[in-house]
């Protein structure tokens, strides 16, 4: 039985195909990604100025692939300044053994060996018109230049880190087949361990995150960092219509725990991020990761794993 779910999982997240190569996908609902230059005051809503991104193709995909950034300079239309744009950004693609597996490229601080396995190309980029609101493309790479997981296929790494400066840098992903255009690798997804990312201005709109929970996860401990207490973050599940859980306030993080149900094992929970409507708060900032009762980071795969869950009143908690 738990060889036929781990394979269910596998076909669940390799159905993705034209879906999970945006990331964040259009079911996040996350404007943008961001990474701050390491002058910048945590306060401004980025804890480490790192990010770690994975990006998987199947095992017999032979073609080269790409990945494109949008907007992969800092400075311009998107990006957050704080006085004059002085940041500068690296860009990291790694592969080969352990370039996933490594335990310490699955944590969510950049610590010990998280920049494990063969690096494959770094690109920095500083504020530069040609690319501000346009597209950036690393590669081309071949896949079999990355770590082979059993089930994934081959995985990639992509780090993005603030060598320089105190701005902060607000981008999104494309894993692609074409160097020119964003054209979906057949099979592939894109994953991580933990968001760094731009809330909405806009009150209205709900962004999301789908944690994959699986049997062994026997309760899971949401962390997030400087909400600002910006609105309430809500869990949704198959059998949860809606689980409210803590918000941090500016420059802190806070935790919460959550035991999870048994119909909720090898599905996908639904982190609803609200803002609130009354005082508005703009360009807001924030940090958040999964972890389960181990403290073992939980994967947020940008369409998630046996789709959005749906409240189902006939399997809830009696």
């Amino acid at each position: 039985m738990k060889i036929i779910k781990t394979l269910l999982v596998f076909v669940c997240f390799t159905l993705s195909i034209s879906y999970g190569q945006k990331f964040p996908s259009d079911e996040e609902n996350i404007p943008f990604l961001m990474t701050f230059g390491p002058k910048a005051e945590t306060s401004w809503g980025d804890d480490d100025f790192s990010q770690t991104f994975f990006f998987s193709v199947p095992g017999d995909h032979k073609d080269p692939i790409y990945i494109r950034i949008f907007d992969a300079d800092v400075g311009g239309e998107n990006d957050e300044q704080n006085g004059e744009f002085d940041t500068r950004m690296s860009y990291s693609v790694y592969g080969g053994d352990n370039c996933y597996s490594e335990p310490d490229a699955q944590k969510t601080n950049p610590v010990g060996n998280y920049k494990s396995g063969n690096l494959l190309v770094t690109k920095y980029l500083a504020q530069n018109p040609k690319y501000d609101n346009d597209w950036f493309t690393l590669g081309p790479f071949n896949p079999m230049e990355g770590e082979h997981h059993e089930y994934f296929g081959n995985i990639i790494k992509l780090i993005i880190e603030g060598i320089q400066g105190d701005d902060g840098n607000m981008y999104r992903f494309f894993l692609s087949s074409s160097a020119t255009e964003n054209i979906p690798v057949e099979g592939g997804n894109a994953f991580a361990y933990e968001y760094a990312f731009r809330m909405h201005d806009d009150p209205n709109e709900v962004s999301h995150i789908y944690p994959y929970i699986d049997e062994r996860t026997e309760s899971v401990l949401q962390s997030n960092f400087d909400w600002d207490n910006d609105g309430f973050i809500r869990i949704v599940s198959v059998a949860r219509r809606g689980q409210m859980t803590k918000v941090s306030n500016e420059d802190d993080w806070v935790e919460a725990e959550l035991k999870v149900l048994d119909p909720e094992k090898n599905t996908s929970y639904d982190i609803q991020i609200h803002k609130q409507k009354s005082p508005p708060i703009k360009n807001n900032n924030v940090v958040i990761y999964v972890q389960n009762q181990y403290r073992e980071n939980l994967k947020f795969v940008s369409i998630p794993i046996g789709g959005v869950p749906k409240y189902k009143p006939s399997i809830g908690v009696k």
